[in-house]
């Protein structure tokens, strides 16, 4: 998710006021989100700021609505148990690994987007994060291990899903491939991540994963490349600077600003549409009434100035979406797909 920028209390300001703004920049920090502010002691909370716990929401989700599509989960301690665990390693772990990793080939980019975060502000050092890194992954690869052991898969789904995507994040950030710094294949790449990955492992674990299941999400992750392209808005002057093709460079503020909305809106009515073609047609319904908002809010705020709105359009608009693909998640299940 995109953030707003750095807070700076004013020191004429009353104490409280300064005091609130200390706070929530302290949050901020803690939470991996920009506006924070340097200066963090605590090398656990360092460790926590990689991660950037604000970003683990939509991976989390992700797999509820794998498994409401997988048609099999009842709501049984063991199941709740296993969907918690899920959710631990899509969250947590391998997207915490992501994040980490993706702040130590960013390091140079993030000392001029936002020179307080961990890194580049020196509050821990590189070796610590690549201990990180390593410890994540490994933590990770273990846990998807003992899912598969856990449902009783013949076949390690959940394992291979989990060294695929942590493949995905390694070549998203580190050279020499580095998809980020195209603006088209980065965002899909990042999309799919959040969309479809965490999607396909809650469906394995409590179904059998489908080749219709692994196509409808990954054209539900066309909606995920516009909502990843709102990240870019945030670091425009900085990938200018060191040639990174993002899409606000490529195409300058306003296209891609009328690119990004497009995509979530388009994908969206087309997952609506093929709801209609299965017969789901109260599920579509909900799904297309969920799109309007979204629209409301991308003239609201984001179209009119993508720099200045890109949080706030992200907190309005981004609740529509997510609830959106439980309802496809839901359709799916029911429809046995």
């Amino acid at each position: 998710m995109s953030e707003s920028s750095p807070i700076t209390p004013d020191p004429n300001q009353p104490e409280a006021i300064v005091n609130a703004g200390d706070r929530s920049a302290k949050t901020r920090q803690l939470l991996g989100m920009k506006g924070a502010a340097p200066g963090e002691t605590s090398i656990w909370k360092i460790r926590l700021q990689l991660m950037k716990p604000i970003t683990w929401i939509p991976l989390i989700w992700g797999v509820v609505c794998g498994a409401a599509s997988s048609g099999n989960y009842t709501w049984s301690l063991e199941n709740v148990l296993k969907a918690a665990a899920c959710m631990l390693l899509s969250g947590p772990l391998l997207t915490g690994y992501t994040q980490t990793l993706n702040d130590f080939y960013d390091r140079e980019i993030d000392a001029i987007n936002e020179p307080y975060r961990p890194i580049p502000s020196g509050a821990i050092s590189v070796p610590q994060v690549a201990t990180q890194i390593i410890a994540l992954f490994l933590a990770g690869i273990a846990l998807s291990f003992v899912l598969d052991l856990w449902a009783g898969h013949d076949f390690p789904n959940v394992t291979v899903l989990a060294l695929f995507g942590s493949f995905i994040a390694f070549i998203y950030s580190a050279p020499p491939l580095k998809l980020k710094q195209n603006g088209w294949l980065g965002n899909y790449a990042l999309g799919a991540s959040y969309i479809a990955l965490p999607w396909w492992a809650g469906h394995a674990l409590f179904g059998q994963l489908n080749w219709k299941i692994v196509v409808i999400t990954l054209i539900y992750s066309l909606a995920g490349l516009g909502i990843a392209i709102v990240n870019d808005f945030k670091s425009v002057e900085g990938d200018r600077q060191l040639g990174l093709q993002s899409l606000p460079v490529m195409f300058g503020i306003d296209k891609a600003a009328w690119i990004c909305v497009v995509m979530i809106d388009l994908f969206q009515g087309l997952i609506a549409a093929y709801l209609v073609s299965i017969h789901e047609n109260l599920y579509a319904a909900i799904l297309a009434l969920l799109i309007i908002p979204q629209i409301t809010f991308q003239d609201m705020y984001f179209l009119r100035d993508p720099l200045k709105n890109d949080v706030k359009y992200q907190a309005s608009a981004q609740p529509f979406l997510v609830l959106g693909m439980l309802v496809a998640g839901l359709a799916l299940g029911h429809a046995g797909i």
